[in-house]
């Protein structure tokens, strides 16, 4: 079959590979007829979270059923699935409490209580580097999905690929966020990021009754499409200071009830972000994790969606101690919001496709990464064919 795989810093690239086969009796064979890139597929792209060995990428796929192990009894081959990007085994101690992001048994070489990208790490997901548990992803024209009773969802009939394909990750990873910030209805949310993960929880925060909505980005073209996809308010990042500022002034000087932080440690940077980060011996930036804590109200709450992989000095510890900021974040709890999700999306409440900029077929995946990682073409969100 043809892939795409990484085989080194920018360089990934579709190759012929072995079509993958049941090797466990709970495996399910998926043939992929729609994938996406990730923003978090970047941070490997770029090298920033390291992965030795060519691997075939890709943790936002579905498709059709065929071939089912002999354990499994909620699939047969013909049928269409979502499949969310954790792979979690559904009986742990982790997954029996809905948290199968860090399950016990699908990261059988790396995972452990301590956490940290080079020491341990929690459950595995596809398509996301040896450390995540080596399992070959969905940007591929088959995948093997194990624990297949326990991942993936059927897709009701009537519904095409680009209504239900971001139910793998990045809707779900907004809306786990969102649930965090324990939402009830008047707040305003500041959604840090107008990427795809951004955009939906700009979406998200509508469906739970926020009273205003704000999209904060560097880059004009992805607020427009904040504009256009959420009907949120944006906000354009020039400076930390300056960006705090306006959103205490539309708040009565308090700041927002919410803040998302959906970008990560490899935000837009600037010569002095890049010497702070060689002098601390960080990688990456937490400026956007900073602005975050400044800008939300005390009591407030602070979900952070974006990727840190190493530590950071300075944290503010002390805007946390003394604004009593609520802070939470993580990989998203896919498992338990997707069915939610998709039944917002069958009633019409909720609409995801209409962030997609590029369809490309999975021939073009290295030209689709390049220009998602580089911002060209006003590139917010790819679809691949397989």
């Amino acid at each position: 079959m043809k892939a795409l795989r990484y085989h080194g810093i920018k360089d990934v690239r579709i190759d012929n590979v072995p079509d993958p086969e049941i090797q466990d009796r709970r495996d399910a064979i998926i043939r992929v007829t729609s994938t996406a890139i990730c923003g978090s597929d970047l941070h490997i792209y770029n090298g920033s979270i390291p992965q030795p060995l060519p691997m075939v990428l890709g943790h936002e796929f579905m498709g059709v059923v065929e071939e089912v192990g002999s354990g499994v009894t909620k699939l047969k081959k013909g049928d269409r699935v979502v499949v969310p990007f954790p792979v979690a085994c559904g009986h742990c101690h982790f997954c029996s409490n809905e948290l199968h992001q860090h399950c016990e048994n699908s990261n059988a070489n790396h995972y452990g209580p301590e956490g940290g990208l080079m020491t341990e790490k929690g459950g595995a997901l596809f398509g996301y580097t040896d450390l995540y548990g080596g399992y070959d992803g969905g940007q591929a024209e088959f995948v093997r999905v194990p624990y297949a009773d326990v991942g993936p969802v059927h897709v009701p009939e009537g519904m095409d690929d680009e209504q239900v394909l971001f139910l793998t990750d990045i809707f779900p990873t907004a809306w786990t966020g969102l649930q965090w910030a324990e939402l009830k209805g008047g707040e305003t949310v500041a959604i840090f990021g107008a990427g795809p993960v951004g955009l939906m929880a700009a979406k998200g925060a509508w469906l739970l009754g926020a009273k205003r909505v704000v999209v904060i980005d560097p880059l004009e073209y992805r607020l427009a499409k904040a504009r256009e996809t959420t009907g949120a308010e944006t906000i354009r990042w020039e400076s930390h200071k300056q960006v705090v500022e306006q959103l205490r002034a539309m708040t009565d000087g308090r700041g927002p009830e919410v803040c998302i932080e959906a970008v990560g440690f490899e935000p837009e940077r600037n010569l002095g972000d890049r010497i702070k980060a060689v002098v601390n011996f960080e990688k990456g930036s937490a400026k956007v994790l900073e602005a975050c804590m400044s800008a939300v109200r005390r009591g407030g709450f602070v979900s952070v969606l974006g990727v840190y992989s190493t530590p950071f000095d300075n944290f503010p510890i002390h805007q946390w101690f003394d604004k009593g900021i609520t802070l939470k974040g993580g990989q998203a709890q896919a498992q338990k919001y997707i069915r939610p999700c998709l039944e917002l999306v069958q009633q019409g409440k909720l609409r995801l496709d209409d962030i997609i900029t590029h369809r490309l077929p999975l021939a073009e995946a290295p030209h689709a990464y390049n220009i998602f990682r580089n911002k060209l073409e006003d590139c917010v969100k790819v679809v691949l064919k397989p």
